[in-house]
């Protein structure tokens, strides 16, 4: 199905479509990659301002699609004239801990020397 079927199906709220959607289906013919479509969830969960888990999860699907952990910090630092600092301050902890890195400890650590 092309982009405006998909657009119209969306904008009339057709059930089968958007249950397919709901379920991760992949993009339209024209495709983004996996890695691009694994981007842009990582970049829809830092504004709408996710959970921890759901950070983990992201940022697994992401990097099992070829994103590095530095492609997801650019992520979350190109974000930022769109979602708004405030959003992705909040979203920083939950992005290193994603990626294995305890920024509340690291940041411990510097104060305390």
């Amino acid at each position: 199905m092309d982009h405006t079927e998909q657009l119209r199906r969306l904008a009339i709220n057709d059930a089968g479509f958007t249950d397919h959607c709901l379920r991760g289906a992949d993009a339209g013919p024209a495709g983004l990659d996996p890695k691009t479509l694994a981007l842009a969830r990582f970049a829809a969960l830092i504004a709408v301002g996710g959970s921890g888990p759901s950070f983990g999860a992201h940022a697994d699907a992401a990097v099992s699609a070829g994103a590095s952990a530095a492609e997801l910090v650019d992520v979350l630092v190109g974000v930022v004239p769109t979602v708004g600092l405030p959003r992705v301050v909040a979203a920083a902890p939950k992005v290193g801990m994603a990626l294995g890195y305890d920024i509340n400890g690291d940041l411990g650590d510097r104060s305390a020397g």
